[in-house]
């Protein structure tokens, strides 16, 4: 079992004992494109320890963009994955589990009635969560790559259906605490949504990247509130964290990888013109050529030329050299989130007439 880099700030050690008595914690996020669950038990550094992770492509929201609604291949991928998700948590017997939903079930219009069905056929309660709190959980998961070294962060969070970006402060906020997020955005594009309005063809040419590009800058551009973090960004005294499948499919298409090693992936650096050569290199593949690289597969290969240029659109938006990958994000946002409410008293609901819930 490998044990999740730490987040930073104090460790608590609360009841720990061995491993085998420490409770487990689990967190699943459904996506537009993935459902992933992660479970684990926390460690006394502050950090945890993952027991179990499971993880499907379930391409959730195919077809939504143009119908509007969670089609019944989709919804029927999907609970096959949440079918399997809720085994592994009820053998596991967690402590605290929490499920959540994001872009596909927030826009279609059958998507309370998909989670219902989801709570009804296996037992997973999904919540469908903001973009808001989408982008901080986000945040939260990456804490410790945020090289503090630097001024600012952006936080790029590319979805199957979204993409959240926000913009921390690497220099506010106490000392000791997580550093606050000045702004944050989602933008109704992931590389799902993306890959579906500019179809690829015969092949993929630079000009049709690049309207990929130039539409998702588009999307970006109008947002002014994190404009005053702009001088931080054209100094290069800020960096990307870049939190994605089709990411970490880019910085393994860098590292020349035999196979996919998240060991290897998550938190290397690269630089702007290391992204460049990547997407350069993707471009120069045919569709089948794509499939068959190691660190892309089948899957995910009509997405990830849709991650790059959502990718390259924000860097030529908010420009730095650096790059940090992620392969990590929400669930472990979830997950320390979680751990970090242990020994906190939980409030009871009360009844209408003040009187509390037995």
């Amino acid at each position: 079992m490998n044990e999740a880099p730490r987040a930073p700030g104090p460790a608590s050690r609360g009841r720990e004992g061995a491993v085998a008595e420490t409770p487990c914690y689990a967190a699943l996020d459904l996506g537009t494109n993935n459902c992933r669950l992660l479970i684990a038990t926390p460690t006394p550094r502050g950090g945890f320890r993952v027991v179990e992770a499971y993880s499907r492509i379930v391409r959730l929201g195919e077809g939504l963009s143009q119908t509007g609604r969670l089609s019944d291949a989709a919804m029927e991928r999907a609970l096959q994955a949440l079918k399997v998700s809720g085994e592994k948590v009820r053998r596991r017997k967690v402590a605290r589990f929490r499920a959540i939903a994001t872009q596909a079930c927030r826009i279609a219009v059958n998507g309370q009635a998909f989670v219902n069905r989801v709570a009804n056929e296996t037992g997973v309660k999904l919540q469908i969560i903001s973009p808001q709190e989408e982008a901080r959980l986000s945040v939260t998961g990456c804490l410790n790559l945020l090289d503090a070294r630097h001024e600012a962060a952006l936080v790029v969070d590319v979805g199957g259906g979204s993409t959240e970006l926000s913009w921390v402060d690497l220099k506010g906020g106490p000392p000791g605490q997580a550093p606050p997020i000045r702004a944050w955005l989602s933008v109704p594009i992931g590389v799902v949504t993306l890959a579906e309005r500019f179809p690829e063809g015969e092949a993929a040419t630079e000009a049709w990247f690049r309207q990929m590009v130039e539409h998702v800058k588009a999307e970006i551009a109008a947002f002014r509130r994190a404009d005053p973090l702009k001088p931080v960004f054209e100094a290069d005294r800020a960096h990307l964290v870049g939190t994605s499948g089709a990411i970490t499919s880019l910085a393994g298409m860098h590292l020349r990888l035999p196979r996919y090693d998240r060991n290897r992936v998550d938190g290397i650096w690269m630089s702007r013109a290391d992204c460049d050569a990547a997407a350069a290199d993707l471009l120069a593949l045919s569709a089948a050529e794509r499939a068959a690289q190691p660190c892309i597969g089948p899957e995910r290969s009509d997405l990830v030329l849709a991650g790059a240029a959502i990718l390259q659109a924000v860097q030529e938006l908010w420009p730095c050299n650096r790059v940090r990958v992620a392969d990590r994000g929400l669930r472990e946002g979830i997950l320390l989130s979680l751990m970090s409410e242990r020994g906190r008293p939980r409030r009871r609901r009360r009844r209408r007439g003040g009187r509390r819930a037995p």
